[in-house]
């Protein structure tokens, strides 16, 4: 048996590296198992969201939107610039270089914090047993008192459209493309497909994207949802909604993918298809049969609020979990079970999570939305303001979207927080704080915002759920 630990964590994504960071300060004998090898051989940190995700498709999303400015927006602003091209092959280099410098980084905190990295694939064993096997298949069992378990997600693959190298690929392949393809066909409306549609769309594809569900974003309010779709349909995307896919095959060179939709049965050719319709937890050969770990049909391992597992010492966190998959829910999580184990009592405020879609523009919110109200049968008040009657937005040559507040009509605290435009995913932080601090409208309202900025229009929001709103005509919404 080798060293014992006070506390192993199985990943070293999003939530398992901060929960072992954490762990580490907090005086806990630490270890933090990661499979993630790079072609050198050696362990790769940071998980899905360093390597494969969250920030590769957001250098990505940031240098074709500049791109698309350049080529297409700057003449209007006085700015001349002729015969724009787009080097893909550095873009990838450029995206490489930022998620080294970030998982070297982690490399980096475990080593000043103390934590132990223990490379190959974890396994929870029963009494808190964790099996390691190395590459060479070499297997090593640790013990600890406590484990995390923080193994991410990966994405769900569908039989009517098999991974097929060079044509078919899921989201991480479509991170790699080396070059700019003609017509791009993406399978899912969600997240990944609208952010991956975006980048290649603004560098010339012509992009297409089915959603098997009638409705745009169902998750996110629908007045906000419906502006934003108009907004994408303008760039170009053609999304179709009601699109359910039954097949996809490779002939002379293209993509031959077959749907449904309320017209009858539909055939589009595309140079390159990705599949994007959502992830699932990441649960391959984790736990043994005797781990005391249970998990539901779907590979979801079950938790109470505070992510306790049903076996004793062990912890489960992220994308794993019941919740929205979202890396800094995950860290949230991870924190928040490694200062429980050392003897605290933090929770999670699962009402105030932000959720961002980082298009152009971007979508963000947080809280309740008019369609989950109205269904819960609660009276609520609403106060919107649009980006167009916005200075700064308009002189930034982007005022398009709004900034939308829900607030409860009696007591008027804040039920949710919606934005689609520029700087969506900065401004949504207000109304997280605000949330946070069960802050009413008024408590917006009344607070002095600097101008001119995008945030005065979270203030004029604020304002309009009352009927106060002063650069544009009030429509006060009672419901």
């Amino acid at each position: 048996m080798s060293d014992k630990y006070d506390v192993i964590v199985i990943g070293a994504g999003p939530g398992g590296y901060v929960a072992a960071i954490k762990a580490a300060q907090l005086g806990l004998k630490t270890a933090c198992v990661e499979s993630w090898t790079a072609e050198d051989g050696k362990q790769v940190l940071g998980g899905t969201c360093l390597n494969v995700g969250c920030i590769p498709s957001k250098a990505l999303l940031e240098v074709s939107h500049k791109f698309e400015e350049t080529a297409h927006h700057y003449a209007e602003q006085g700015i001349m610039v002729k015969d724009v091209q787009m080097d893909v092959a550095k873009m990838m280099e450029r995206k490489a270089g930022i998620v080294k410098q970030l998982t070297g980084g982690i490399a980096g905190l475990f080593k000043a914090n103390g934590v132990t990295a223990i490379q190959g694939h974890g396994k929870l064993l029963a009494n808190r047993k964790v099996e390691v096997t190395a590459n060479d298949g070499k297997t090593t069992t640790y013990e600890a008192e406590n484990v995390i378990i923080a193994t991410g997600s990966k994405p769900i693959e569908i039989p009517p459209a098999p991974m097929t190298e060079g044509y078919i690929t899921d989201s991480e392949g479509a991170l790699e493309f080396t070059e700019v393809p003609k017509r791009l066909g993406i399978i899912g409306a969600g997240v990944i497909g609208l952010e991956l549609g975006s980048v290649w769309a603004r560098l010339g594809a012509e992009v297409t994207i089915l959603e098997a569900q009638d409705s745009f974003l169902p998750a996110v309010d629908q007045q906000i949802a419906k502006d934003a779709l108009k907004q994408f349909q303008k760039q170009g995307l053609n999304i179709v909604l009601g699109g359910r896919v039954t097949g996809a095959e490779v002939k002379r060179k293209l993509v031959n993918v077959t749907y449904e939709d309320a017209k009858g049965k539909q055939e589009l050719k595309v140079d390159k298809l990705i599949v994007a319709v959502g992830r699932r937890p990441y649960t391959d050969n984790l736990l043994s049969e005797d781990s005391g770990v249970k998990m539901d049909e779907r590979g979801f391992i079950f938790v109470d609020e505070n992510c306790k597992t049903e076996a004793p010492g062990v912890w489960a966190v992220g994308d794993v979990v019941r919740g929205p998959m979202l890396a800094h829910k995950a860290s949230e999580e991870g924190v928040m079970v490694a200062e429980r184990i050392a003897g605290h009592k933090p929770q999670v405020n699962y009402d105030c999570i932000p959720n961002v879609i980082y298009t152009a523009p971007e979508v963000a919110w947080v809280g309740k939305t008019e369609e989950q109200l109205k269904a819960e049968g609660e009276a609520y008040n609403v106060g919107t303001f649009p980006f167009a009657a916005n200075g700064r937005a308009m002189a930034a040559n982007a005022a398009s979207g709004m900034v939308k507040i829900i607030a409860d009509e009696k007591t008027d605290r804040i039920l949710g927080f919606h934005v689609v435009g520029p700087q969506a995913s900065e401004i949504v932080a207000q109304g997280v704080i605000a949330m946070e601090f069960g802050s009413s409208a008024e408590d917006l309202a009344l607070t002095c915002f600097a101008h001119p900025t995008l945030s005065e229009s979270v203030h004029e929001a604020a304002l309009a759920v009352n009927g106060g709103a002063i650069h544009i005509a009030n429509r006060r919404k009672k419901k």
